[in-house]
């Protein structure tokens, strides 16, 4: 979907639209806590994106529009799209709230493939007045960074012998498993082009992707083997907050932990899961994020062990960091079947 969250708010009030609109937390004049959900378009001219501090999108553009993330109507609206996506394919994977991957490998052809695109994209404008992008191609890499290129409202199609030319151009970090960091350690030693990565040999590729390189050398030349996966299996359950002041008020922290440990084990009995591994999150002034975590000797659903064991590891986090803490958080992995 594009820019779905804002583009949700513009169609609930007319009035936002063509202005600059940021959803996410309360700016507050400048002062707020918190990140950007979603910006839409004109509000991503200044600068804005998602997960910048919304501090610092009240800066570059103090005019836009701040609204605050209206969860239950996003995914209300997420599952009516997911709905009509699937009266075109019962091979669904959903990423996330707004994306999702389709296998239309029964079309035979790019052609038709590319027409059962336009006519999903055509359904849920008419149903949803929203739009969305769609890429297709090969597999789930090239039809997402296809997908990515030709945004906002459009098709575009990469075919499995243009899949590699394709590749060529983009940039380091459009391929999945290259983030910010190692991009930046890729860009210092000159390999800023897909095209520059297909040129090193396997020994180069073991030496900056490790038990990776096999994947990445077959990534770099537009070949993904990632299977769809109709079912996402949930692997984590967490929560978090951020503070409006940054605290190391151990009342304040003690009482937020317990809250969001008590949170996140009810989800997880909701769901009847039992969790394998406990962790906590801990953002400190600055933005430097920390995490702890420990492996039960028996995955449990039971809400006063995972209330302990997050306790014990926030604890032992802040008796060894005197900074205040930003934010913290808590996360359950939860145990396979």
């Amino acid at each position: 979907m594009d820019a779905f969250f804002a583009a949700i708010e513009e169609r609930e009030n007319p009035q936002f639209r063509g202005k600059p609109l940021v959803v996410g937390a309360d700016p507050k004049g400048g002062k707020g806590r918190g990140v950007v959900s979603t910006a839409n378009y004109e509000a991503r001219k200044f600068g804005i994106h998602s997960a910048l501090p919304i501090s610092q999108a009240f800066k570059l553009c103090p005019s836009a529009i701040f609204l605050p993330v209206n969860g239950e109507l996003y995914k209300n609206v997420s599952a009516n799209i997911m709905k009509i996506i699937g009266e075109f394919s019962p091979l669904i994977e959903q990423a996330s709230l707004d994306e999702a991957y389709i296998d239309v490998s029964f079309a035979k052809t790019y052609e038709r493939a590319a027409e059962i695109a336009e006519e999903m994209r055509k359904k849920i404008w008419e149903q949803e007045k929203l739009t969305c992008s769609c890429g297709v191609g090969p597999n789930k890499m090239i039809a997402k960074i296809a997908c990515e290129a030709v945004k906002p409202d459009g098709v575009k199609v990469v075919k499995a012998q243009d899949a590699e030319r394709f590749m060529e151009f983009l940039d380091v970090q459009k391929i999945p498993g290259i983030g910010v960091k190692t991009a930046q350690i890729l860009r210092s030693s000159g390999l800023e082009r897909v095209a520059d990565l297909k040129k090193l040999s396997a020994h180069d590729m073991e030496d900056l992707f490790g038990a990776r390189a096999q994947a990445m050398t077959k990534r770099v030349r537009g070949i993904d083997e990632e299977p769809l996966a109709p079912e996402r299996e949930i692997k984590s359950i967490g929560r978090e907050t951020t503070f409006e002041q940054d605290t190391r008020d151990p009342e304040v922290l003690v009482r937020t932990l317990e809250q969001l440990a008590k949170q996140a084990s009810q989800e997880v009995q909701e769901k009847g899961f039992y969790v394998k591994t406990v962790g906590v999150v801990c953002r400190l002034r600055g933005f430097a994020t920390y995490t702890r975590s420990k492996t039960l000797s028996k995955p449990t659903q039971e809400e006063a062990v995972l209330r302990a064991e997050a306790m014990k590891l926030f604890l032992r986090f802040v008796l060894e960091e005197k900074k205040p803490l930003r934010l913290v958080g808590v996360r359950f992995k939860i145990a396979s079947a």
